[in-house]
């Protein structure tokens, strides 16, 4: 069975609200999820040992969460090279974090990605929780 690690850089809790539904999406697909705060992630190792990988972060001020950027560049290291992606955010206005996370997911570590990044205002707005929820879904269904 494989496994998913979900890494949240979050403000206010919404980021890992919304990191927390994804992982109720991979475990509806019979896969395993693991939600951690991005802080909790010490070094490349702590990323090992899973078949997809899905970062998040609020958008503050037009980027993405300092936490979450520093996060990235240890990432890089980590050897994610055709692993399932995908990335997702909180967001009050604009929302710019989830789309960054996805180009350097993409394009720099050379994952397989989900679609599209995940932007929600909220988990429990206009259907936050199922938007959310199908895509855990999503990146479990490029594992399997």
């Amino acid at each position: 069975m494989g496994k998913i690690l979900i890494v949240c850089a979050t403000r206010a809790g919404e980021t890992e609200a919304i990191g927390k539904l994804i992982a109720e999406g991979v475990r509806l697909s019979g896969m395993e999820a693991r939600v951690v705060k991005v802080q909790e992630i010490q070094n490349e190792t702590d990323l090992d040992g899973y078949a997809g990988y899905v970062f998040g972060s609020a958008t503050y001020h037009g980027d993405m969460l300092q936490t979450m950027k520093t996060f990235l560049f240890l990432a890089q290291k980590a050897g994610l090279e055709g692993k399932a992606g995908g990335a997702f955010g909180a967001f009050g206005w604009s929302g710019e974090a989830p789309d960054r996370i996805y180009g350097t997911m993409e394009n720099i570590f050379k994952m397989d990605m989900a679609s599209t990044p995940l932007r929600l205002k909220s988990s429990y707005m206009e259907g936050g929780i199922q938007m959310a929820q199908d895509y855990g879904r999503q990146i479990a269904k490029k594992i399997k």
